[in-house]
């Protein structure tokens, strides 16, 4: 069940007239509802529009796959800006740029999408339900080049109602409510979280400690989980740190904070950044607590790795024998050259997980091999992780370097590692 399913029974409750609120009430036609869509931004009276909206939003939710389509598709061939009064506009802000003629021009160039999404968002857990409709978004369009102006909208206005200012980091133990235990189960992205026994390992100990990033407009769906561990000294097995047999380590005898497990939990928000420096405030809220830390690492997978692997076995004989007997250290080194070496087709860097701890503020230290021993650690990176370090002095510096200029922070012996794995050029070649 999608989250905008999961709020269907909030808004059929706010609904006054008898229409798609009902429990019992057949799905609309697309074309129906996008009639109401039509009318909705040319409503007037605040309460009125907030009624409809939260009309049209439960219409939306019962739904089916088929039906969401065809409502995307109208959404993206008719409420696109009208071409022939934006070109007047634009000529006579060219005749003379006076300041009224720039709003006309402005309000004409606004796609009336973002109007509609923004009378939706009025209705009570409307957030919600427009974060839930670009996961169906997303998911029904994928990266169809058609759609793109219609995420382009969605994304607009999530970014500006998601900044980093509107974001509340709330601590999960034991004695939360059920319902964000239920959903750290269900949104553990990083490793699996089987059953509450296995939960209660995960908040309960007391050298453990988990974060829910909120949102107001979202009470009850979190956005980003962080789980950490208490240790001495740097982490090398991630199957060590979540053993149920392991011993409790006392908090105030611990020296560092590994964050192990960082899971986005809204499909919806996909590409919405909140803001860089994330983990410096959970760092900041472990200090208050426990100020004998001094250490904060990451124990982090490498969720492209083996992909990056096989892509170039072709070409470099090295790695292909690498796949087929994996030796420590030469995976360790060909996993330095990944992490600091690759690039995608935007010319960052290539693995997903390093581009978020990167933009954060935080040096790629060390890789390590055999630190996850799972079926899906093997899979999907051979067992590799990596340790990425927060050094508190140096994590705004480190930021501005990623973000303004593309430097990976690394140790020396991680940098010589990935320059002496990257192929050496022939005399043809060069």
């Amino acid at each position: 069940m999608n989250l905008t399913s999961q709020i269907y029974d909030r808004l059929s409750n706010l609904v006054v007239n008898t229409g798609w609120g009902r429990k019992d009430a057949a799905p609309p036609r697309p074309e129906t509802l996008i009639e109401a869509a039509r009318k909705l931004p040319g409503l007037r009276s605040e309460t009125r529009v907030m009624a409809q909206a939260a009309e049209l939003l439960a219409g939306y939710a019962i739904l089916d796959d088929a039906g969401k389509l065809s409502f995307f598709e109208s959404l993206r061939d008719g409420f696109d800006p009208d071409p022939d009064a934006l070109a007047e506009a634009a000529r006579q802000y060219l005749e003379s740029a006076d300041p009224a003629r720039l709003e006309a021009l402005s309000r004409l160039a606004e796609p009336p999408r973002q109007e509609l999404l923004r009378r939706l968002n009025t209705a009570a857990g409307g957030t919600a339900a427009l974060v839930g409709m670009r996961d169906d978004l997303l998911r029904l369009t994928g990266r169809d080049p058609a759609f793109a102006r219609v995420d382009a909208d969605f994304r607009h206005l999530l970014r500006s109602w998601f900044n980093r200012g509107f974001l509340q980091l709330v601590r999960i133990d034991w004695r939360s409510p059920a319902l964000l235990l239920e959903k750290l189960i269900k949104y553990e992205a990083v490793h699996e979280i089987r059953d509450f026994r296995d939960l209660q390992r995960r908040v309960l100990p007391a050298d453990r400690r988990c974060y829910a990033y909120m949102h107001p407009a979202m009470p009850d769906e979190p956005l980003i989980f962080v789980e950490i561990a208490l240790i001495n000294g740097l982490p090398d097995s991630v199957q060590g740190l979540i053993d149920e047999a392991r011993e409790v380590l006392p908090p105030d005898q611990a020296d560092t904070a590994v964050f192990y497990s960082i899971s986005n939990c809204q499909n919806g928000l996909a590409g919405i950044s909140f803001g860089n420096l994330l983990i410096k405030n959970v760092v900041a809220e472990l200090l208050r607590e426990l100020p004998n830390l001094s250490g904060f690492v990451t124990l982090s997978p490498i969720p492209g790795l083996r992909k990056w692997l096989e892509e170039r076995a072709g070409a470099e004989p090295a790695i292909a024998k690498l796949l087929k007997e994996p030796d420590p250290v030469a995976l360790s080194a060909q996993t330095a050259r990944y992490l600091l070496k690759a690039r995608d087709a935007k010319d960052r860097p290539r693995d997903p997980v390093a581009r978020f701890h990167l933009g954060n503020g935080a040096e790629a230290h060390r890789v390590i091999p055999d630190a996850d021993i799972s079926e899906r650690g093997r899979k999907q990176s051979l067992g590799m992780m990596v340790n990425y370090l927060y050094d508190l002095k140096r994590i705004e510096a480190r930021h501005d370097g990623f973000t303004e200029r593309g430097v990976i922070a690394a140790p020396r012996k991680m940098q010589d590692m990935a320059r002496k794995a990257e192929p050496k050029q022939t005399d043809e070649e060069t």
